[in-house]
């Protein structure tokens, strides 16, 4: 039987696939005028990691891609929710530090960036995960 928290628990997984997919659609151009860009995402990304050498922006904006879409599409087809859950919460925490670091609290806190690893880290902690491929597997 469903239950407002077991809807509340997929409306939050998804919530978090999307932002983390729409992140990435932006840098690689796929919304169209409305995209960042890559160009736009290494710059940002040099910026909010400005106590590191400016020469680590380009690996760590393709580590970034590629972990923000693996995380995404985990979330979304709902494979291995909690392990990943909890690695979007790591990630998001440590931009949302990086970010404080460089431009101060007001940023992450604009972006709600602490409130995404809240949330990430919330849905780490349910004991089950309807509408997704762990729930077939059992």
């Amino acid at each position: 039987m469903k239950t407002r928290q077991d809807i509340a628990v997929f409306m939050l997984r998804i919530a978090l696939a999307i932002g983390f997919l729409s992140a990435v659609a932006s840098r690689l151009n796929l919304w169209g005028a409305q995209s960042s860009g890559w160009k736009n995402f290494v710059h940002y990304t040099a910026e909010v990691n400005s106590f590191l050498p400016i020469s680590w922006a380009p690996t760590l904006a393709v580590l970034s891609t590629i972990t923000e879409l693996t995380i995404g599409i985990l979330l979304l087809v709902g494979f291995q929710i909690r392990r990943t859950a909890l690695s979007a919460s790591v990630l998001t925490l440590l931009f949302a530090i990086a970010m404080s670091i460089s431009f101060g609290c007001k940023e992450p806190l604009d972006y709600s960036v602490f409130v995404f690893s809240a949330g990430a880290f919330l849905l780490s902690t349910f004991p089950r995960y309807l509408w997704s491929l762990e729930q077939f597997s059992h």
